[in-house]
């Protein structure tokens, strides 16, 4: 672990070094920047080799043990949330759109009263590592399981890849780093945090991510307002004054221009984030039921406060930052970097080149942050929902279950490194989508319905969760992200970007009908276990740590 610590120490240092300042699109080297990346990596692997003489045994490879509190998880599930398409794209997008950029921000914090009222304190009661506990914990468990884990497995590569291409483009123009050695440094350090730290490890660097944007964010948008002596009307009515839209920056209808789409935009964000086996396998790493409520009571103020720093900044960008040509690529009239790098100019703007040099090192962390969780999740659904319970039907011990996932763990991220560089010139918003949109219609309905639903059975669950899954791939490929901007071809077979609303409904209907239309025994079994269920599921006994509550 130590020599591992100091070859991935040397790596970011040469790394760095040999980066090109010169490469069309990077910024010149910024020493800040460097000494704050480095000394974020030399602490965050010190709380790996820290964490890996605390993880032992399975429990505390997949939740720390059950020793994190409320307040701590809520802060490690903001770090884990808060990913770098939330802190740039969205600043971005209101730069780009103004008002109506919020509505990925809002969309993105209504899933959290949901995952509070509707899924967090059951999940704690019935789960034990991931998602795929409690959907099987009435049914039959190979066929949940392998649907849950693909379901899982998907969602967490498509979102890797996307962290990934955004990671080696933000770190090429921040760093003047090759694009390809910014992909595989990000891939050796989650790696590295995940397979010798575990889920003790990720929790911290989630934590330590989470403080650090949350402080740049806070003192970039008090920066801003002092600008305009903390009045909103002065802000918004200078960026009305300089954007090219006018007025028209705080009207809604700028990015979704129909119901149809809103709606399914809406359904996607709200039920995508109530099934992130990312976000929901964070519910297993506290005591108990009363934690997992206050870690999302936490998390969603963490989270909305942020939303709002980026509502700030966006609209700061608009003023101090695109009416500056140091900031301007000149020939193209956009942003050097585009306008997903409108916060990072704004914090030069604001803060010179050290404060730039922080937020820069800080929307690394963010990537790493994210990245780590993710791979944690889907390395979790390999060993012990296909390895450990689907294929060996849970007789098997702790450390061959966890050998299994440590090398699950470094498959993933090799796996992340290639798709990242293969994917590098592609566009990778509709991978978001797809994540999300998966995430709605193959995790959440069979997680909530297993929940709630005292007729589900086995066959409707993987049926209807198989055709809610198949659904939300075809209408994505088939819609005009992917057919006509990636594809070439004049016109999309699906007439729609978002597809939730139409994957999301196949597959609770799916699920209803072929749930209601199964009258064999097997079925007749699983209905009368739902009240045994409801009963550890709404009160925590016989959980593992449950107590009074």
């Amino acid at each position: 672990m130590k020599k591992l610590i100091v070859l991935l120490a040397l790596a970011s240092v040469s790394l760095f070094a040999a980066g090109d300042a010169g490469v069309s699109g990077q910024r010149e080297l910024n020493v800040a920047a460097i000494v704050m990346f480095l000394l974020f990596v030399g602490a965050t692997l010190g709380i790996t080799y820290w964490a890996a003489k605390r993880t032992k045994t399975a429990k505390d490879f997949y939740t720390a043990g059950g020793g994190i509190t409320g307040f701590q998880n809520g802060m490690a599930i903001a770090g884990d949330f808060m990913s770098a398409a939330s802190f740039l794209g969205i600043s971005g997008l209101v730069y780009l759109k103004g008002y109506d950029g919020l509505i990925y921000s809002i969309g993105f914090l209504v899933g959290w009263p949901v995952i509070l009222f509707l899924v967090a304190e059951q999940l704690r009661n019935l789960g034990k590592y991931t998602f795929a506990d409690v959907a099987s914990y009435r049914l039959r468990q190979k066929p949940i399981r392998i649907l849950a884990a693909f379901g899982s497995i998907a969602t967490v590569v498509l979102y890797l890849i996307a962290q990934m291409v955004g990671s080696g483009k933000l770190i090429q123009v921040l760093f003047g780093l090759p694009y390809e050695a910014a992909v595989i440094l990000v891939g050796l350090l989650m790696i590295a945090y995940v397979t010798f730290g575990g889920m003790l490890a990720t929790t911290w660097v989630q934590i330590i991510k989470a403080v650090l944007l949350l402080s740049g964010a806070t003192f970039m948008s008090i920066a801003v307002l002092y600008h305009f002596g903390f009045s909103f009307e002065e802000l918004f009515k200078s960026a009305t004054e300089v954007h090219t839209n006018g007025l028209d920056i705080m009207s809604p209808g700028g990015l979704v221009s129909d119901p149809i789409s809103a709606i399914s935009l809406g359904v996607a964000l709200m039920f995508g984030t109530a099934g992130l086996p990312h976000i929901l396998m964070r519910f297993f790493t506290v005591a108990d039921a009363k934690e997992a409520r206050k870690s999302v009571f936490y998390a969603t103020g963490f989270i909305g406060y942020f939303y709002i720093l980026t509502f700030i900044i966006g609209f700061g960008a608009i003023v101090l930052v695109s009416q500056n040509p140091a900031y301007l690529d000149a020939a193209k009239g956009i942003l050097f970097g585009g306008n997903n790098m409108a916060a990072i100019h704004l914090s030069h703007a604001v803060g010179g080149d050290l404060f730039l040099g922080f937020i820069s090192a800080v929307a690394f962390a963010t990537i790493l942050a994210v990245v780590s969780g993710l791979t944690l999740a889907g390395a979790s659904a390999i060993s012990h929902d296909l390895y450990a319970n689907a294929f060996a039907t849970g007789k098997v011990n702790e450390q061959k279950e966890m050998k299994v996932s440590k090398i699950a763990t470094v498959v993933i991220g090799v796996v992340a490194i290639i798709l990242g560089i293969v994917f590098e010139k592609q566009n990778i918003a509709f991978m978001v989508g797809l994540a999300f949109a998966i995430a709605a219609s193959a995790n959440f309905p069979i997680l909530f319905l297993s929940i709630y639903w005292r007729k589900l059975t086995t066959r409707g669950a993987v049926i209807g969760g198989t055709l809610g899954l198949a659904t939300a791939i075809i209408l994505v490929i088939a819609g005009p992200i992917v057919w006509v901007q990636i594809l070439g071809n004049a016109e999309a077979l699906f007439p729609y970007k978002y597809p939730a609303l139409f994957s999301v409904s196949v597959a609770f209907i799916g699920i209803w009908f072929f749930s209601i239309t199964d009258n064999s025994e097997e079925a007749k079994a699983e209905r009368e276990a739902f009240e045994a269920q409801d009963i550890r599921c709404q009160t925590g006994i016989g959980a593992d740590g449950a107590v009074d509550h």
